[in-house]
């Protein structure tokens, strides 16, 4: 999912109570629902990446909740790890329906305020669509990706000018509709230089016409209506890896992007530093780029100094803490290591310490959420595969965010998941930050003694099963 590496970043703000100081005195909205297969017993509504309240479901899991003196604009509910956004507005009644199952494509809006957040929520669907369509179209040269961008962004705009003559919405509501049109369109030039396989990025860099990125005169890096939106926070943290990328290209030789490169990383986070002035949406920013490094990097000495960048950039005291405990994790997680002690329940409940289901042979650890169950199956058909080729290895499944195990084993049963080398976390929250489980698609390959060969492996990678045959042969 084109959005998926931002979750971590709204799970930080779970610990947050902080007031909104700008309300509209005696403006009034409800929201509520019903959340089918729920992970846990709450949904957590916030703004501004601010916790407002968390509401508890009930028998029937079902909630309600009253916005005294509203402040009108986008509000994230979370709800099991995973998020979404809803537009309230004075006068509003909103009531939602989700399958934790099915996350996003199940959730529906009725009530007061439903069609614009039933629009906006089909926005974020069909962009996801679009994803693909695009990544065709950037096979393209760069005149002709830009005629047909141009004609998909015409038909939305056009759409969007049909909804507004029928509905006759606020302005809020056109400025956030505009704006998921326009920074879709954004993103997708911003990529365009990294998905286009003809040539590298420096060639494809020097190819591009000079009113190429024309648009980003109109850039407002600053939109505080937008801190919660998507496609904002999508594009600038793309938008920030091309400026980064242009200006790295014009101090060293490369021609390639290197996102292991300690020179590339540090211009980006100073870039995002020097542009960006409010503090929420700077400070989500200089997380992401942080953590995608340290990620993805295997040299641990280049860990102190993008550390050290980012706590001097970033404004957040729980921000600091998280990225600092991840660093630390990674370090604990080096090759020749155990693992850290790490609880887990296997499909009749026992609980284990995870060190001690991994057998006595080569072992490869992976995760998976139920945000995404394409990505659950994908993995899980791969493991199957895997599991045929290479009996030697044993492959543990572990469902990294759900803290509902009936949840878990219908979803196991449902997806006809073999259940013996399935486990769920004790205390997901606490395991994921051990574990360093950023993204979620990572894994990890212990040797025969259970120590840790490489923790930042990936089975869709070209090099896996030679990693996964190097361990064989030790």
């Amino acid at each position: 999912m084109k959005y998926f590496c931002l979750l971590v970043l709204f799970g930080l703000t779970l610990v947050s109570c902080k007031k909104d100081s700008k309300q509209d005195k005696g403006d009034v909205a409800y929201i509520g629902g019903e959340i089918i297969n729920p992970s846990n017993n709450y949904v957590v509504l916030l703004k501004a990446n601010s916790v407002i309240d968390t509401m508890t479901l009930d028998s029937k899991n079902r909630f309600i909740y009253k916005l005294d003196q509203l402040n009108s604009g986008l509000y994230t509910f979370s709800h099991g790890g995973e998020i979404q956004m809803v537009l309230l507005e004075p006068n509003d009644s909103i009531m939602l329906r989700l399958n934790t199952m099915d996350f996003d494509e199940s959730l529906v809006f009725t009530g007061n305020g439903a069609k614009k957040n039933n629009y906006l929520i089909n926005l974020f669907l069909d962009g996801e669509v679009e994803d693909k369509i695009v990544l065709g179209f950037s096979q393209l040269p760069a005149t002709d990706f830009e005629e047909k961008l141009d004609s998909l962004k015409e038909k939305k705009l056009k759409k969007l000018q049909r909804f507004v003559s029928k509905q006759s919405p606020s302005e809020l509501f056109i400025h956030l509709a505009k704006s998921s049109i326009n920074y879709d369109y954004y993103l997708s030039k911003e990529v365009y230089p990294f998905v286009n396989y003809a040539k590298n990025e420096r060639k494809n860099f020097e190819s591009l016409s000079e009113d190429f990125y024309s648009y980003r005169k109109d850039i407002n890096y600053n939109d505080s209506t937008l801190v919660d939106y998507f496609p904002y926070s999508a594009f600038l943290k793309n938008h920030f890896e091309n400026l980064a990328l242009f200006e790295h290209f014009k101090h060293s030789n490369d021609s390639l992007l290197n996102k292991q490169s300690l020179e590339y990383n540090l211009i980006r986070l100073n870039l995002i530093d020097s542009l960006m002035t409010n503090e929420n949406i700077k400070n989500s920013l200089l997380v992401s780029a942080t953590l995608e490094f340290i990620s993805n990097s295997k040299d641990l000495d280049k860990y102190d100094e993008i550390l050290n960048s980012f706590l001097a950039k970033n404004e957040s005291k729980r921000h600091k803490e998280y990225v600092s405990k991840m660093v630390s994790s990674l370090k604990d997680l080096k090759p020749g290591n155990p693992l850290p002690d790490v609880k887990v329940f296997d499909i009749f409940n026992n609980e284990f310490n995870l060190r001690f289901v991994l057998g006595n042979k080569p072992c490869v650890i992976f995760f998976w959420s139920q945000s995404n169950m394409i990505r659950v199956q994908e993995c899980h058909d791969k493991v199957n595969e895997l599991k045929i080729k290479y009996p030697e290895i044993n492959f543990i499944g572990i469902n990294a965010n759900n803290e509902n195990k009936d949840l878990w084993k219908a979803t196991l049963e449902k997806y006809k998941i073999e259940n013996e080398s399935e486990y769920i976390f004790k205390n997901p929250k606490e395991a994921k930050q051990a574990l360093a489980i950023y993204p979620i698609n990572k894994v990890i390959i212990l040797d025969k003694k259970g120590l840790i060969e490489n923790s930042h492996a990936n089975m869709f990678s070209i090099n896996f099963e030679e990693e996964l045959l190097g361990v064989i042969n030790q």
